[in-house]
């Protein structure tokens, strides 16, 4: 199963990430091969903010859509996301936030399984790029969104 992670240390608001994070249906704006995005259901339980959405990844022909139940805690600053439909045999991603000094770390841990086996062998390879480039668009955003003046 292809795993990796990743930290960066992005100069804004814990909170202004987390909104940036649970901001789905705009991943299409700027995550590198996010085609698509839609929420079905958003409600809050107690200190969890409950998610269930659709992302579509791929390039050019190549595009599958996933379900994934998102489940972002207030008290932890936590954002957990494992799928529920899709070309996914497994998914399980933790993103975790920590504020200091109007600075904010954040790391992003994801674990997944394709059910195509030659397709996740592929991933294995290449994965750790791609996350990088993931990460390296969300903190862009963030900086372009909330650049300080």
């Amino acid at each position: 199963m292809p795993k990796a992670s990743v930290k960066r240390s992005i100069d804004c608001k814990k909170e202004q990430l987390i909104d940036l994070v649970l901001d789905i249906e705009k991943y299409p704006e700027f995550v590198p091969f996010c085609v698509g995005a839609k929420i079905y259901e958003k409600k809050e339980k107690d200190n969890l903010l409950l998610i269930i959405a659709d992302l579509t990844i791929g390039k050019g022909p190549f595009k599958d859509t996933y379900k994934s139940d998102v489940k972002y805690n207030k008290k932890e600053n936590s954002i957990f996301v494992t799928n529920l439909d899709g070309p996914l045999k497994h998914l399980k991603n933790i993103w975790y936030f920590k504020e200091e000094n109007n600075v904010t770390d954040v790391s992003f841990e994801v674990d997944f399984e394709l059910k195509n086996e030659f397709l996740n062998i592929v991933m294995t390879k290449s994965f750790q790029f791609a996350l990088d480039k993931i990460a390296e668009a969300f903190q862009k955003r963030a900086e372009d969104l909330f650049k300080k003046t």
